[in-house]
């Protein structure tokens, strides 16, 4: 489904996926508070302090343990652990920005991070590594605009054939997803 003007349900546990700068956190903060599910934000709980990246196993372990609960929306765009956010979910929702604006987004905030973003336990906000971290993203962006859509998709149709997938493409199907919930 892409986009519908009848009333939702989506059942209590949402996967939000799409590419870097997609709109995922924002998208999720929206539809926690529009549904009430807590939003986990896997950003957030990536990273160990100093920007230490964990372990495959570390991460999907931590992953098991955020997901365990009965009501969640997890978004995040890691697809090597896209498998274990698929299988308890109810509802996935793909952003499906277009790449040019996913790169836009990532430049604009590697001059200035959005108001009201967390960061994780443990790591220090860096005006020098937020840039090579965000541009690196709108290079990563550019690289994977022709690939990066077909694997996730893939992913969830063999991971979430049992979940109800909403391929949301404009900011009016955003919209309109949001207010039909």
């Amino acid at each position: 489904m892409s986009e519908s003007s009848s009333a939702l349900h989506i059942g209590h546990r949402v996967v939000v996926t799409g590419m870097a700068g997609a709109g995922k956190s924002t998208f999720a903060r929206q539809l926690s508070a529009k549904s009430g599910l807590p939003a986990i934000h896997l950003d957030r709980h990536f990273w160990k302090p100093g920007w230490e990246a964990p372990s495959d196993t570390e991460w999907r372990e931590l992953q098991a343990t955020l997901l365990a609960g009965e009501k969640w929306i997890a978004d995040g765009n890691y697809y090597e652990t896209l498998d274990l956010r698929l299988e308890r979910a109810h509802t996935v929702v793909y952003l499906d920005t277009p790449w040019w604006l996913c790169a836009a987004r990532a430049f604009v905030r590697g001059l200035r991070r959005p108001a009201g973003t967390q960061l994780p336990d443990g790591c220090e906000e860096n005006g020098w590594h937020r840039l090579r971290d965000e541009w690196w993203l709108m290079w990563r962006v550019w690289l994977g605009r022709r690939s990066e859509r077909e694997r996730e998709l893939a992913i969830v149709a063999r991971h979430g054939s049992h979940a109800t997938l909403y391929v949301l493409s404009s900011k009016r199907a955003v919209r309109q997803f949001l207010e039909n919930v």
